[in-house]
């Protein structure tokens, strides 16, 4: 079945349901803009690339594809000709490692297994993570929801039990192959890519270098959040929790 593709409307970029961070994403930092701009990760994920992909996991598509949101990846709604609907998620190449992948999904499928209401990736061949013409990609199934109300205090009282009971399952044990959020690769690596591709316009980089160093010092306070031994203990947990996700 060959494809057509809706574009979604525009506003803030949407991760799919299911991610569950507490890493960096892999690095791309020695990729120069020079190569970006010749040649873009998704160049070769066409709609009839993400059909065929689907079709190789077994699911007949009916051909309408409608892009969603999402800022590092590319997430499709796939309606299948049973009248159901999955969600496609394609992770940019380069950017994660099998491994982390999969400790996200198994993540995932702890919080489900605990009642904890997210978006597990479907089981399909017997797997979470496919691979088709160079992308690795899994299947979700299509789950609706809304931005939270969040002047609403019995909403609020909603939201900081559920993070209770992922943090909760979060706690059991540890990732092995994502890398923490810590000072360095979130904070100083950052940094110093920006200065270095000269990303910040001229007339405003001093103070901006300074405003930022001043957060990295405050940061930097912090045993935890700097790789220095801490009484604080790591957890795994949703490293995007913002309202669209």
């Amino acid at each position: 079945m060959r494809a057509s593709v809706a574009t979604p409307p525009e506003g803030p970029p949407r991760e799919n349901a299911s991610d569950l961070h507490t890493d960096r994403k892999g690095d791309n930092r020695d990729m120069s803009t020079s190569d970006t701009a010749a040649r873009h990760p998704f160049e070769m994920l066409t709609p009839d690339a993400v059909v065929d992909a689907l079709e190789g996991l077994g699911l007949a598509c009916d051909g309408r594809l409608q892009a969603l949101s999402s800022y590092e990846n590319r997430v499709y709604q796939v309606q299948l000709e049973d009248g159901q609907a999955v969600v496609a998620k394609f992770y940019r190449p380069a950017r994660w490692s099998e491994a982390q992948i999969l400790e996200e999904h198994a993540f995932a499928a702890e919080l489900a297994a605990a009642e904890v209401p997210v978006v597990a990736p479907l089981t399909l061949g017997g797997a979470t993570l496919h691979s088709h013409a160079g992308f690795m990609f899994s299947v979700c199934p299509r789950r609706g929801g809304r931005p939270p109300e969040l002047d609403d205090e019995e909403v609020l009282e909603w939201i900081g039990r559920f993070l209770a009971r992922l943090h909760t399952v979060g706690a059991a044990r540890p990732f092995s192959s994502r890398p923490a959020l810590d000072l360095q690769s979130f904070g100083r690596e950052p940094l110093d890519w920006l200065l270095r591709h000269e990303m910040i316009p001229l007339d405003v980089q001093s103070a901006w270098q300074r405003q930022c160093e001043a957060a990295l010092a405050l940061i930097a306070q912090q045993p935890a959040l700097t790789g220095a031994p801490s009484d604080i203990r790591r957890l795994r947990l949703h490293g995007d929790c913002h309202s669209g996700n």
